[in-house]
């Protein structure tokens, strides 16, 4: 873990995410590290099978140990990697649900045009319209988002630096109506103009990723949109719109901060079912026999 966190830079999220992993197969195992067997590696893979659980969950098990194995390997503990044999499970490959423009705008106004309570602070509908545009407008990750300072906020430049996965660093482009809406927020909510960009409701603190996943269901709620959406929508919201208006694949992958091409590629099978569908409802011989 301290390898994890101190040379690979890796997130929070993913350290915990890790930290579960090995706890949970080294409670399977019941074995030292150094005595696990190929056989006892299939024997794992045959268990987390058997309870059920979805192939991108297996795929992370298997992925973080193999993981774990080569490190050990390394560090001169084991010198075969038992994991190493194991095929990783094909994902199934499903596209992303994405707003359309038309729902996004519904959204991205709920905030003030939501009723309130006389006695509510107005600067926390302002701090909720700033984080919507913000998800939207940058298309960042939740995690990205909260981690967001004002420090990392170039209001010449309309750009954001924002800390990704894998400790990779990005400059993410935000537009005129979330910067406009990021200033009205900080100036009502008397933001002390450094630290966390978001601040909860004690104004003393950041705001966490689970405050923004309750907001948004609220947000949804009131629009008459799913609430059952999580935030990570509006990121693929905003990929798909990019595409649809003709942004190439190379520049959406580099501000979603995708370190390969083809986690951005999906984001195409969107686009083109979507013109699919429009062709087979407009064109007259859509529907005709070739």
């Amino acid at each position: 873990m301290d390898y994890l966190e101190g040379t690979r830079g890796r997130a929070n999220l993913t350290l915990r995410a890790y930290r579960d992993i090995l706890q949970e197969a080294r409670a399977f195992l019941a074995k030292e590290w150094v005595e696990v067997s190929g056989d006892d590696a299939r024997r794992l893979l045959y268990d987390l099978s058997k309870r059920g659980y979805a192939r991108a969950h297996i795929r992370q098990h298997l992925s973080a140990l193999r993981s774990f194995y080569r490190f050990l390997m390394r560090e001169g503990g084991v010198v075969v990697n038992p994991m190493a044999a194991l095929p990783l499970p094909k994902l199934e490959r499903r596209l992303p649900r994405f707003l359309t423009i038309e729902q996004v705008d519904a959204l991205l106004s709920a905030p003030l045009r939501m009723p309130r309570p006389k006695q509510a602070a107005v600067w926390a509908a302002l701090r909720d319209a700033a984080i919507l545009e913000t998800a939207y407008g940058a298309g960042l990750r939740v995690s990205e988002l909260v981690g967001l300072n004002v420090e990392d906020w170039d209001v010449a430049m309309g750009t954001f630096r924002v800390r990704g996965k894998g400790g990779r660093t990005r400059l993410c482009p935000v537009g005129e109506p979330a910067t406009k809406s990021i200033e009205r927020y900080m100036t009502a909510a008397g933001h002390p103009g450094s630290g966390a960009l978001f601040l909860n409701k004690t104004r003393k603190g950041r705001l966490t990723v689970a405050a923004v996943g309750q907001l948004l269901k609220k947000y949804l709620a009131f629009s008459g949109l799913d609430a059952k959406l999580t935030p990570h929508k509006l990121r693929h919201s905003f990929a798909t719109h990019l595409l649809e208006r003709g942004a190439d694949l190379r520049s959406v992958q580099e501000l979603l901060g995708h370190a390969s091409l083809s986690t951005t590629q999906v984001y195409t099978h969107v686009t083109l079912e979507r013109l699919k569908r429009i062709h087979g409802e407009a064109h007259p011989r859509a529907g005709g026999a070739g």
